[in-house]
């Protein structure tokens, strides 16, 4: 089997606004092969910047395009391939947004490997630990309190064991910031675990330091994200002051700069993006590491089905891989891109079953919302 294609597909809200809200949009790469077997995957990152690096000419052995570099080569030999890409590409790649384009690729070829054995995604990759994930519903933080009460109060009767409000309002006024957490909890009770990102807005190591000690009342399973992903130095100093959980990591690509994170860092928690870390493949060696440093492991995820369905397989396959986000922003895009949506009940989301990634996108929503579909 040869691949054949790579076909980027951006989708886009017709109103997205600015603000920190990722299922506004988003990039899907299908990849296709003599065999007629199709991949799918995705980015979370800038829709055509990943066009881009995919699908720019070569202009050096370490400096190619990413598509140049798959046609004709066989989409089974996944990790094989992810080595020549991110060694093909290192003039431009090896973090940030040429690894978000590489994820995207992986996902796919994954998907195109469990189609072709006829099995799910997490059977190759070694075997399930289990048929279901704990999933925790995150959203975007109002601004205002009522609004926190009600939305926190809904989500709590859906059934999730767990909510995490997250960047909106969070972190541009110390007063606001204790105000909205202090509704959440009075909405929810004391029994359902609550997590707050803060979106980096935290500048300092001691403003940090400052508000998870005020936060303390609140009994937050973690704090998110309170400093700069470069702020390894300020995280160390944070982790040494406070008791309070601390999770980290959507930003980051590949095992080295996790390894940072929990190493130098010790943040408790890390928070790969299967979308952007570098895929399944790179996502297991971030796992394997996390196991090693005792670091509990619970990927980001707020986007389309696609990296939903990414995730549990991922985390089916690992021993420390039990609870995950799920993102109820109210997107289309992240609500009705699948045609039978991953099933939620009793605070888990069920592994998909069929061969690959077990999905199949919904034709019609995904032309409602096509931006540009580009195939050179």
């Amino acid at each position: 089997m040869k691949i054949t294609d790579v076909e980027i597909l951006v989708l886009r809200l017709p109103n997205l606004e600015i603000k920190g809200d990722g299922s506004q949009d988003a990039v899907i790469v299908r990849i296709h092969t003599d065999e007629g077997i199709i991949g799918v995957g995705e980015a979370d990152s800038s829709p055509y910047i990943v066009n881009a690096i995919i699908n720019t000419p070569s202009s050096h052995s370490a400096s190619r395009g990413i598509k140049e570099v798959l046609i004709g080569e066989d989409p089974l030999e996944i990790e094989l391939l992810w080595e020549k890409l991110y060694k093909e590409t290192i003039y431009y790649g090896r973090r940030g947004v040429g690894i978000h384009a590489l994820s995207a690729i992986d996902i796919a070829l994954w998907d195109i490997a469990g189609k072709y054995y006829g099995v799910p995604i997490c059977k190759l990759l070694g075997g399930c630990y289990r048929n279901k994930v704990k999933a925790y519903s995150s959203v975007l933080m109002p601004e205002d309190e009522y609004e926190v009460e009600k939305k926190a109060a809904y989500f709590a009767e859906q059934g999730y064991l767990g909510l995490k409000f997250g960047w909106g309002a969070l972190g541009k006024d110390d007063k606001l910031d204790i105000k909205l957490v202090k509704a959440v909890r009075r909405a929810i009770g004391d029994t359902l675990s609550l997590q707050i990102d803060i979106g980096m807005e935290w500048k300092t190591a001691a403003h940090a330091i400052e508000m998870c000690r005020r936060m303390e009342e609140f009994n937050l399973f973690w704090i998110e994200e309170p400093l700069s992903p470069d702020d390894i130095e300020g995280y160390r100093k944070l982790k040494e002051k406070v008791y309070q959980n601390i999770a980290a990591g959507e930003e980051l690509t590949t095992r080295f700069e996790f390894w940072n994170l929990m190493d130098q860092g010790k943040v408790d928690i890390i928070q790969p993006d299967i979308s952007r870390c570098g895929g399944i493949t790179e996502a297991k060696r971030i796992a394997q590491l996390a196991e090693f440093k005792s670091t509990m492991l619970v990927p980001h995820g707020f986007s389309t089905g696609i990296l939903v369905a990414a995730s549990l397989h991922f985390l089916a396959a690992q021993p420390n891989g039990e609870l995950m986000e799920f993102c109820r922003s109210g997107s289309p895009l992240n609500s009705d891109l699948l045609v039978e949506p991953i099933k939620f009940e009793d605070g888990h989301l069920s592994i998909p079953t069929g061969s690959g990634l077990g999905i199949e996108l919904n034709e019609e929503v995904l032309n409602k919302y096509l931006y540009k579909k580009i195939r050179y």
